[in-house]
């Protein structure tokens, strides 16, 4: 079954919480870069002082610096584009988590590629990359006009835009953009979809399955008259994101890392998504 979804008029005051705040960050970045002197060697990625100064703040800030304003435009597109769709479907927390995780994992492969560089690579377009990514999975036949011209599905897209970077990148056509660290935030979001994503669906199925199992030895219970019971209700979202909190942990660390709460928690989940 083919997912529906659309834009409506760009509206700063409908967007999205996450989308709406990374785009006033942006902006501000933007603005404060103009003003203060040297806040791209302060606060952009730059190899040699992240690997070898532990100037660690720098993986995180870097995406939220520009170098000019059809940089910072091009990049807020992107976001709002691709980023409506995805944070629709995953929800604020989980979108951030990936975001965030997206622009890291460009700042890791720009890092490999150069330790000793001292030239700060700034942008949010690793993370942006990855967004594309996540659109173009879960969406891969919706069409999108490349360059407002050009009508090809989003996953045909996604490729297009990969090997372009990695050919672009490979031949240093053009020194002054980290190709690889787009690819670096492209090819941490398929990861953390294919694998993480899929791992922590798979664990709630095999958590259900394994806590709604009917014990073998004991007798069947003689029936009983009582009235129907009332349908339980969903569980709210708070509780649905401490039981993703909770799984995460499990494929960190463990089960035996739970809590007595916890096992509480993922025990009351289980009860509430039992068939009847």
């Amino acid at each position: 079954m083919s997912r529906i979804f659309r834009h409506d008029p760009i509206n700063f005051r409908s967007l999205p919480p996450a989308i709406r705040g990374l785009m006033i960050a942006n902006v501000v970045g933007f603005i404060v870069g103009l003003i203060v002197p040297d806040m791209h060697n302060l606060f952009g990625l730059v190899p040699q002082q992240v690997i070898f100064q532990r100037w660690i703040w720098q993986p995180v800030t870097y995406l939220f610096l520009h170098g000019n304003i059809w940089h910072l435009v091009f990049n807020l597109f992107a976001l709002w584009m691709f980023g409506m769709p995805v944070e629709a479907q995953w929800g604020e927390r989980d979108f951030l988590k990936y975001y965030f995780l997206c622009g890291l994992g460009a700042a890791a492969a720009h890092l490999a590629m150069g330790p000793h560089s001292t030239i700060p690579v700034i942008g949010a377009s690793g993370a942006v990359y990855g967004l594309l990514v996540a659109f173009a999975m879960l969406y891969p036949d919706a069409v999108v006009y490349l360059y407002f011209l050009i009508p090809i599905k989003a996953a045909h897209m996604a490729i297009l835009f990969g090997a372009i970077e990695f050919f672009a990148g490979a031949t240093g056509s053009t020194p002054g953009v980290a190709r690889f660290a787009h690819l670096g935030g492209m090819l941490t979001g398929y990861l953390y979809i294919r694998w993480w994503w899929v791992a922590k669906i798979q664990l709630k199925a095999l958590w259900r399955r394994a806590t709604s199992a009917e014990p073998e030895d004991e007798p069947a219970p003689r029936p009983v008259a009582r009235r129907a019971a009332k349908p339980k209700a969903p569980a709210p979202d708070s509780d649905m994101a401490e039981v993703d909190r909770i799984l995460d942990k499990i494929l960190s660390d463990g089960l035996e890392s739970l809590t007595d709460d916890e096992r509480g928690i993922m025990h009351r989940y289980s009860e509430r998504n039992r068939p009847h």
